[in-house]
């Protein structure tokens, strides 16, 4: 956090807008800490509550569908009662979960925590990219959008070590316990960081404002989120099997390059925030850079490379992915109709929901029938489409 507060400085952000982005950004990462509470305990929770994997995995299916069905109503609901109080209340919420599953400790109590943890994650996009939108000037938002993101990759980053260094020492209850007493924390700091809701004029309510709000561009944003979660799913969850199984790579090499694509993308955003906030076609932006990564991704498994080679083609190919997200979401805050970014941004990132959903069913389902490059092959494919998506708008209006 730091890192951002510097940058800010360094930028000629004013004082509020430099407290708005690391509160933005401390709720950002904390959502992805959280997102990776219970997944990288699975091996100890199923020895303490005497349960398979499959049944792990129902809770993780639990939070993405509940997570999913209430991400464009919660958008509704922060543009109605204020970006600053939801956000705050859906950190809360997701540590109240985790807080309930420390003291019950059942298989019951982990679906209902996932499912309350599914309903608390449906707020922050929507929250995050208010407040943003609202309380940090339009010609450094670009590099706001990229740090909020850069904030998610690094709360993802720190979350397995952390829950099994909190294992270790406090066991899998008390590990748990921890993830809710770091949200806890983040809530408080938030609530106070975060500038007071305004009491702008509200958009027309019920039937007009969801009618407003799902024009054409929010909706071909939606697919254009899907798409994103699918070109990139395949790499982040299945490129490692696919490596090892398809390009013959040690389990290590195979390791470097997924790591390599990782921090490509976290890289990546950061560079991407500067680019658009000098441009205006983001659209354009956005379409070159999921085109080069489509490029170097069919290189990994149609050229006969090195391993390293490999390792540094994932890398170029997360930078070239990473790039996009903050033109990405200049797009959809260019989309969205006055006073309802709240819903727009909504009702979009139900796209990353359903790529979610199906981009694992897909790949794995490449990775069983014995075609680990097609991993490759296939999600270079929707990297391409998502080139297309975003390319066309532009040079249509040209």
């Amino acid at each position: 956090m730091s890192a951002i507060a510097g940058s800010a400085a360094g930028a000629g952000w004013t004082a509020q807008e430099r407290k708005t982005l690391l509160a933005i950004a401390a709720a950002h990462a904390i959502s992805h800490l959280h997102l990776l509470v219970f997944p990288p305990l699975f091996p100890l929770l199923r020895t303490e509550l005497g349960v398979g994997f499959v049944e792990l995995g129902l809770a993780v299916t639990v939070f993405n569908l509940v997570s999913g069905l209430t991400q464009a109503p919660m958008g509704f609901l922060v543009d109605r009662v204020g970006a600053r109080r939801v956000l705050t209340g859906g950190i809360a919420l997701g540590s109240l979960a985790f807080a309930a599953f420390a003291l019950g400790g059942s298989y019951s109590w982990l679906i209902v925590a996932a499912a309350l943890a599914g309903l608390a994650n449906s707020v922050y996009h929507p929250a995050d990219y208010a407040i943003l939108g609202q309380h940090i000037g339009a010609s450094r938002m670009g590099r706001a959008f990229s740090w909020h993101t850069f904030a998610g990759y690094a709360g993802g980053a720190v979350a397995p070590l952390t829950m099994l260094g909190l294992a270790a020492a406090f066991g899998v209850r008390g590990a748990v316990a921890g993830g809710a007493l770091i949200g806890f924390a983040v809530a408080a700091y938030v609530w106070f960081a975060c500038p007071r809701d305004e009491a702008a004029p509200r958009p027309a309510g019920g039937k007009a404002a969801a009618q407003r709000v799902m024009s054409p561009a929010i909706i071909g944003l939606t697919g254009f989120f899907v798409l994103i979660a699918m070109s990139l799913g395949g790499i982040n969850n299945f490129a490692m099997a696919a490596l090892v199984s398809g390009r013959e790579l040690t389990l290590g090499l195979a390791s470097a390059g997924l790591t390599a694509f990782l921090v490509g993308s976290a890289s990546g955003v950061l560079l991407g925030g500067r680019l658009a906030d000098r441009v205006q076609r983001h659209g354009l932006v956005a379409g070159a850079g999921f085109a080069g990564a489509a490029a170097a991704t069919l290189c990994v498994v149609l050229l006969p490379l090195p391993g390293v080679a490999m390792v540094a083609l994932l890398g170029v190919a997360g930078t070239l992915s990473g790039l996009c997200m903050p033109s990405r979401d200049m797009m959809v805050r260019a989309a969205a109709p006055p006073g309802q970014a709240g819903a727009a941004f909504g009702i979009v990132s139900t796209g990353f929901n359903l790529g979610g959903i199906a981009a694992p069913l897909l790949f794995g389902w490449l990775m069983d029938s014995g075609n680990p490059n097609a991993v490759f092959l296939v999600a270079a494919g929707f990297m391409l489409t998502t080139a297309l998506a975003a390319a066309l708008p532009s040079l249509v209006r040209r």
